[in-house]
């Protein structure tokens, strides 16, 4: 099936199917690989690419027109695979950046961002697609592609979305030679809104020169040659 045709729910799904689902699970081997820190160096651009690539695939499966479950409950997938260890192995990995400001929806007036973390971000994108893939390896393959197609609109996608624009500033503050602000005083269980969180984070904020996480991260500053 062509990606022109790919609005039409009424075609084949086999073909738009086997490329998702080559796509998701490229995905999961690779970030899994990069989690287990052999090579740390290249963690953060390789992660950049990862992350741009499936959000490539969740762009088709949004300009999908919606595709309806041959069953009215969604069958048992069995337990969800732990993601822990995976998490707190990029935490470890990502520190100092590990934790990132967002804003959830850009259409909700007025919003406040949120303290995210990337290392969350990554298991909870890997949880949802491992999901779909039982039911594609099960052979439900209209279930896989309504649930990763669902998830991507609901979750992974405004997750993924909010990882790739934290990975991508990263980059360019590295690449650009701006420091970013020291971010340890930041954390998901606490909230940056308010004049108090604003003055506390102004007290400890200090500069994270991009030499000092550029070499553990694997980025180098763009010059002029």
């Amino acid at each position: 099936m062509s990606d022109a045709t790919l609005h039409n729910a009424r075609q084949n799904p086999d073909d738009f199917a086997v490329s998702i689902s080559d796509s998701i699970e490229s995905f999961i081997v690779a970030v899994t690989e990069v989690a287990k820190g052999d090579e740390p160096d290249s963690a953060v651009p390789f992660l950049l690419l990862e992350v741009s690539q499936l959000l490539l695939t969740g762009g088709r499966l949004g300009a999908h027109e919606d595709i309806v479950p041959e069953d009215r409950y969604e069958p048992d997938t069995g337990p969800e695979p732990d993601v822990d260890d995976l998490r707190e192995r990029f935490a470890a990995l990502l520190d100092p950046v590990d934790v990132y400001s967002e804003v959830f929806d850009p259409y909700v007036p007025r919003s406040e961002p949120v303290a995210c973390r990337i290392s969350d971000d990554l298991a909870d994108i890997i949880t949802d697609l491992r999901h779909g893939l039982a039911h594609y390896r099960a052979g439900r393959i209209v279930e896989a592609l309504w649930w990763w197609q669902f998830s991507y609109l609901t979750n992974w996608g405004p997750t993924a979305s909010a990882a790739l624009r934290a990975l991508q500033s990263l980059v360019a503050h590295v690449r650009l030679d701006q420091p970013l602000d020291e971010l340890d005083g930041l954390d998901t269980d606490s909230g940056i809104n308010g004049d108090g969180d604003e003055e506390r984070l102004a007290e400890e904020a200090g500069k994270v020169m991009a030499a000092e996480i550029a070499g553990p991260l694997g980025l180098r500053e763009l010059r002029r040659t």
